[in-house]
């Protein structure tokens, strides 16, 4: 070895252990200031970045965005189906749930007592889009119980769908009320389960309330997990939500879709709240909205419902599959791709609906002017 070249390697591996040696203490620096509490932390955060890049947005022939995440798909007796990336960590299944948080309105006795149909029950899965209907649907969900926008604890907001917002802009001399929220639906039926049973509502939206109690017993029995103080949060309309693994989530839903492993009348709830979403669509989500447009690829087939930072649920009954991901980033972009993808991938295809929603799953991406200047392209993991 020439002596040049040796005293060049020795240089760099010089170079590199006081990069490691420097390294070490910012982290032991970061640890003793509070802004890492462990070692652990770090081990964590690596597993989200090992997840798989499932989605990827380019703009012209260059990728711009990478999407990372991780999908579970279980059957009823708990078998893995499929499952691509870290899906044993806990994440918050926030709206993408609403349908088991619903099934104390069935099991009460207050869906039959109040004679909820469909529409009443989807709205009670719902992340309405705050449309007209939707509104007044609420509000006579709530009259039934002899109950007023003034009993929701779930705080208002304008719509995130920017054709709703302007039609509301130009209707509403006062900001939204709490009927406007997308949650209000499943806050109604909250009420409604409180009022049918004689307990008082006010407070409804805390942990300690007999119906957030009933409502997290009925997502432990589904989910299969106990759904733990120390990974409890509070929801965007103040309600607890739980983080679970995704595979507990897919189980959950696999379980909803088949009856399998649920109680009698918990098993014919499950049933009757994924029919009503599956039956009035529009009611569960709102006009355009892509669970709306995939349940009515082939009405009664399929089941999703999205939740808040990238997540996704649903059910294939056929295959007596439940489905839940989550898109690390957060983008629904993404987790609707995800979605339209996981399900293409699990039917055959030469199934009619395979190639509509490949189609979902690899959207173009327009401009204001309406050019197609890129596409989402989606790949799941061999």
């Amino acid at each position: 070895m020439h002596l040049h070249t040796m005293f060049e390697r020795v240089s760099k591996l010089r170079e590199a252990c006081l990069l490691a040696l420097t390294s070490w203490h910012l982290i032991n620096n970061r640890i003793a200031s509070g802004h890492i509490r462990s070692l652990p932390d770090l081990t964590i955060r690596n597993k989200i970045m090992s997840n798989p890049v499932l989605v990827e947005v380019t703009r012209g022939s260059v990728v711009e965005s990478r999407h990372r995440g991780a999908i579970s798909v279980m059957d009823a007796d708990g078998n893995s189906v499929l499952n691509i990336g870290d899906t044993a960590r806990p994440v918050f299944a926030r709206s993408a749930i609403k349908a088991v948080q619903a099934l104390p309105l069935i099991e009460s006795g207050a869906a039959n007592a109040y004679g909820f149909g469909d529409a009443e029950l989807a709205l009670a899965c719902s992340s309405h889009s705050g449309e007209d209907a939707h509104i007044e649907m609420a509000r006579s969900m709530l009259a039934s119980a002899g109950r007023t926008e003034d009993d929701l604890e779930c705080g208002g907001h304008w719509s995130s769908h920017e054709e709703v917002l302007i039609h509301q802009a130009k209707i509403r001399t006062t900001e939204p009320g709490a009927l406007c929220n997308n949650c209000s639906g499943k806050h109604s039926g909250f009420i409604c389960t409180a009022t049918h049973l004689g307990i008082d509502p006010k407070g409804y939206i805390n942990p300690d309330h007999q119906v957030m109690k009933t409502v997290k017993g009925a997502l432990e029995d589904v989910t299969g997990v106990a759904h733990a103080e120390d990974l409890r949060g509070r929801d965007g309309c103040s309600i607890p939500t739980y983080a679970t693994p995704l595979t507990a989530m897919a189980h959950g839903f696999a379980k909803m879709a088949t009856g399998q492993g649920l109680g009698v009348e918990r098993a014919k709830a499950g049933r009757r709240l994924l029919n009503a979403c599956m039956s009035a669509p529009f009611y569960m989500s709102g006009t355009n909205r892509f669970c709306s447009q995939l349940i009515k690829l082939d009405p009664g087939r399929l089941f999703g419902k999205t939740g808040a930072e990238g997540v996704f649920c649903g059910t294939i009954e056929e295959l007596g599959v439940g489905i839940a991901l989550k898109c690390d980033d957060g983008t629904t972009r993404a987790s609707e791709a995800m979605m339209a993808a996981v399900v293409a991938h699990l039917l055959t295809a030469s199934d009619p609906l395979h190639e509509k929603l490949r189609a979902m799953a690899n959207p173009s991406v327009t401009n204001r002017n309406g050019f197609e200047v890129g596409s989402l392209r989606t790949n799941l993991p061999k």
